[in-house]
C-alpha cells in the first residue's frame, strides 16, 4: 500500500532533496549576512558560495551518503580555517546529520557529530578568547543540542518509514491468509457440489440403458465431475499440508497432453512447443503452469471462436515462459475474465503468478485483422525454499 492508497499524496524524492537543499543554504546564506550587521566589514562573495555548498551537496544524499557526511564534516573545518564569517558548528552538518539518520545509519550519524563537536571544541579552547566556561556551557549545549535534534529527527523519520512498512507488511500476510481461507472455502462448497452433481447423474443413468440418446451425455457428465472432483481435492490437500512428502499426484506440464485433446476434440487446431518437463520446475511453478494453460484453453472453447491455438512453455534465463494464443475474434479481456474452469479468470492467473513473484499480460487484438487473444506468463522456474 502506498501513500497514495492511505488517501496522502506520495511526495517525489527529488523535491524533498531539493527542498533540503534549498532550506539548508537559505538559511546559512541569511546566517554569513546577519553575522556582519552593524560591521564596517563585507562577506565576500567565496562565503557565500561556501555555504550554499553545504546544500548542494544534500541533491546526492541517497546515492552517497557517507561521502555527503564526511564533505560536510570536513567542510566546516575548511570554512572556519579559510576565516570565514562564523555559522556556528552544527549548522552546516545539520543537513548531513538529519540524512545519515534518516537512512537508519545512526552510528554514523552519532559518529560524524561526535567528530565535529569534539574538533570544534577543541581549536575553540585552544584560540577563542572567551572564557572557558562560556565555552564549555552555553556555547557546547547549544551546539550538542542542534547536533542531538537533528539526528533524532532524522532518526525519528526512519523509525516511522519502517513501522509503516512492517504494517504493510503484516496487511499483505493478513490479506494472504484471508484469501487462502476463502480459497479453501470454496474448494470445499464446489467439491460438495460437484459430489452431488456426480451423484444425481449416477442415479440417473442407472435408470436409463445404454441405446437411449441421454446415455452418453449423463456418462460424460459423471465422468466430467468426478475428475473435477478430484482435481478440488488434490488443491486443497496441497493447501492444508504443509509437509512435501507423499504422493499428491498434482497435474503439471506433463500432463497438458489431456487438455489439448479436448481442445482438438472441439474441432481446434492445436500448436503445441513445450520443451519444458515438470522436473525442470518447482511444483508450485509446474502446477500454476497447467493451471494457467488449462484456464487459457477453456477460455477459447467459450468465448474465442478460435479455430487455431498455439500452446508454448519454454525456459529463458532461468524463467519460465508460458504463452496461449488464439486466433479468435470472439473476446477481449473483459469478457475471458468472469470465469473459467475454477471460476478465476484471467484475474485468478494473474493472481496466480503475481504470488510466485512472475508477470501476467495479456493481449488481444479485437476485431482487427488477423484478430487473436495472447496471454503469456513469465515464472521464475526455481523458487527458493
Amino acid at each position: 500500500m502506498t501513500d497514495t492508497d492511505r488517501g496522502t499524496p506520495s511526495v517525489p524524492p527529488w523535491v524533498v532533496d531539493v527542498s533540503m537543499a534549498v532550506a539548508v543554504s537559505t538559511v546559512l546564506i541569511s546566517v554569513v549576512a546577519l553575522s556582519q550587521v552593524g560591521t564596517d566589514h563585507v562577506p565576500s562573495l567565496a562565503s557565500y558560495l561556501f555555504v550554499a555548498a553545504f546544500g548542494v551537496v544534500l541533491l546526492v544524499r541517497r546515492q552517497l551518503l557517507r561521502t555527503v557526511l564526511a564533505v560536510s564534516a570536513l567542510g566546516t573545518f575548511a570554512y572556519y580555517v579559510l576565516e570565514y564569517p562564523p555559522i556556528g558548528v552544527a549548522l552546516p552538518v545539520a543537513g548531513a546529520l538529519f540524512s545519515t539518520a534518516e537512512r537508519g545509519r545512526l552510528g554514523w550519524a552519532v559518529g560524524g557529530g561526535s567528530v565535529v563537536f569534539a574538533v570544534s571544541l577543541y581549536f575553540r579552547l585552544r584560540d577563542d578568547p572567551q572564557p572557558v566556561g562560556y565555552l564549555l556551557g552555553t556555547e557546547s549545549v547549544s551546539t550538542l543540542a542542534l547536533i542531538a535534534a537533528a539526528i533524532s529527527l532524522g532518526y525519528g523519520v526512519h523509525a516511522r518509514r519502517r513501522h509503516l512498512a512492517q504494517q504493510r507488511h503484516i496487511t499483505q500476510l493478513a490479506e494472504q491468509v484471508e484469501r487462502e481461507h476463502i480459497s479453501r472455502e470454496l474448494h470445499d462448497s464446489v467439491g460438495h457440489g460437484l459430489s452431488v452433481i456426480s451423484l444425481h447423474a449416477a442415479v440417473a443413468r442407472e435408470e436409463i440403458t445404454d441405446d437411449q440418446p441421454a446415455a452418453a451425455p449423463l456418462d460424460q457428465i459423471r465422468s466430467q465431475a468426478s475428475s473435477t472432483l478430484n482435481q478440488l481435492l488434490t488443491m486443497l490437500r496441497l493447501l492444508r499440508e504443509r509437509d512435501t512428502d507423499g504422493d499428491r499426484s498434482v497435474l503439471s506440464l506433463d500432463d497438458i497432453g489431456v487438455l489439448t485433446a479436448d481442445v482438438e476434440a472441439a474441432g481446434i487446431a492445436m500448436d503445441v512447443d513445450i520443451s519444458t518437463r515438470s522436473a525442470d520446475l518447482t511444483p508450485a511453478v509446474d502446477a500454476a503452469s497447467y493451471r494457467i494453460v488449462q484456464e487459457s484453453l477453456t477460455n477459447v472453447l467459450r468465448h474465442s471462436h478460435a479455430t487455431r491455438v498455439r500452446v508454448s512453455a519454454h525456459i529463458q534465463d532461468a524463467t519460465l515462459v508460458v504463452t496461449v494464443a488464439d486466433n479468435g475474434g470472439g473476446g477481449d479481456t473483459g469478457d475471458r475474465s468472469g470465469g473459467g474452469s475454477l471460476g478465476h479468470g484471467v484475474t485468478g492467473m494473474a493472481e496466480r503468478v503475481r504470488v510466485l513473484g512472475g508477470t501476467f499480460t495479456t493481449y488481444s487484438t479485437g476485431t482487427t485483422s488477423p484478430a487473436g487473444f495472447t496471454v503469456t506468463a513469465r515464472i521464475p522456474a526455481r523458487l527458493e525454499p
